[in-house]
């Protein structure tokens, strides 16, 4: 679900735990909070247009917050070039150019992302039985982080977390092509964004989201993540004002007869990364906060969201009334969130680490998208 170095330390005197991006987990959090808020509108009921400043943001979220995915996928592939790819031991080798340090990588996706994942498709299984797509091979699909690669990919148990499997293929992409080094995980990103470059031209559509870009989606986003760490110094001298003209231009050039992925995840999701860097803002300590909570908070709004008109219907509700039932479910996704990421995610991932690899020399934990 994308991130800084969470709190979890290096283990061993040989390498030193990465400075911790924290405004990239507050960029993060912005965005997790942004696809909760997409799913409101498009699984419960629009925001009622209030005034037209108003009407412009909800139209956006409800009809294209699913973009933020993509923000996650630029945000995780900056940041594990930054934990895995950066030289922090003497002889300047890449925490994944030894078994060892393969061996720790795994450990610490699997920790990270399957506990809440099952836990959450447990949840699904119980609250939505009633889905065409839940099927026993589905719910096995799932279990075995398949699930971006089951047909139908919509309407199948927690169908938002189709974006784990292009992260899991993404991330054994970069893990292979680091055993050669840094220079070797370079190549085969400007391989993987080129790709994903004639794929997105020749291939896609317009609107969207279309489940022939899922796979496309991750590898652009990511790979052109991991360029812009290895391209950090050289683009930490592009003026700010070209930064923002950036992020309006990409918002912009959305609607068009072409894949509105390709002007926001080459123009304003990359600018909105070196932005975030730049300043102080998204690192405060609320952000941070949910920043860390951000991979619950993206498994857990979909199924609270999507029961919730089995239990209100909106159509019933006034203005006021609806106002006040988005706002208490946005309430209860984060309060769960919280709840989740202190009794279920944090114990898990040290159990699961602990068991798997107890003396491990593993990297800092990365939080996906």
């Amino acid at each position: 679900m994308v991130s800084a170095v969470s709190a979890d330390q290096a283990h061993g005197p040989a390498r030193q735990a990465p400075a911790r991006l924290a405004a990239l987990d507050g960029l993060r959090g912005i965005a997790a909070l942004g696809v909760a808020v997409h799913h409101v509108f498009y699984h419960y009921a629009p925001l009622p247009a209030i005034a037209p400043v108003i009407k412009l943001v909800a139209d956006w979220f409800w009809h294209s917050g699913w973009m933020l995915v993509d923000l996650f996928f630029v945000l995780s592939g900056y940041v594990f070039a930054h934990v895995y790819l950066g030289s922090a031991d003497p002889g300047g080798e890449s925490a994944l150019r030894t078994l060892k340090g393969q061996r720790a990588f795994w450990v610490a996706r699997l920790a990270r992302l399957w506990p809440l994942h099952v836990a959450m498709l447990i949840v699904c299984a119980l609250v939505l039985p009633d889905y065409p797509g839940n099927t026993a091979s589905a719910f096995a699909g799932h279990l075995f982080m398949l699930q971006g690669f089951i047909a139908p990919v919509a309407h199948t148990y927690n169908f938002a977390s189709w974006s784990l499997t292009m992260e899991l293929v993404c991330y054994g992409l970069l893990a292979v092509a680091a055993i050669g080094g840094a220079r070797r995980a370079e190549q085969l990103a400007l391989v993987m964004v080129a790709l994903s470059l004639c794929y997105f031209i020749l291939l896609a559509g317009p609107g969207g989201p279309w489940v022939g870009d899922a796979l496309w989606r991750g590898l652009l986003g990511f790979f052109l993540g991991q360029l812009m760490w290895s391209a950090r110094d050289r683009l930490s001298r592009v003026p700010s004002a070209l930064l923002i003209a950036l992020v309006i231009a990409g918002f912009w050039l959305e609607r068009g007869n072409y894949s509105p992925i390709l002007p926001l995840a080459l123009l304003a999701w990359p600018a909105a990364l070196l932005l975030a860097l730049r300043g102080r803002m998204l690192a405060a300590r609320p952000l941070v906060w949910l920043g860390d909570r951000s991979y619950a908070v993206y498994l857990v709004n979909l199924p609270l969201i999507l029961v919730a008109p089995r239990l209100i219907d909106p159509a019933g509700l006034g203005m006021g009334g609806l106002l006040a039932v988005q706002a208490a479910l946005l309430a209860l996704v984060l309060g769960f969130s919280d709840l989740l990421f202190r009794a279920l995610e944090m114990p898990a991932r040290r159990k699961v680490r602990q068991w798997l690899a107890p003396s491990a020399d593993a990297r800092p934990d990365a939080a996906p998208a």
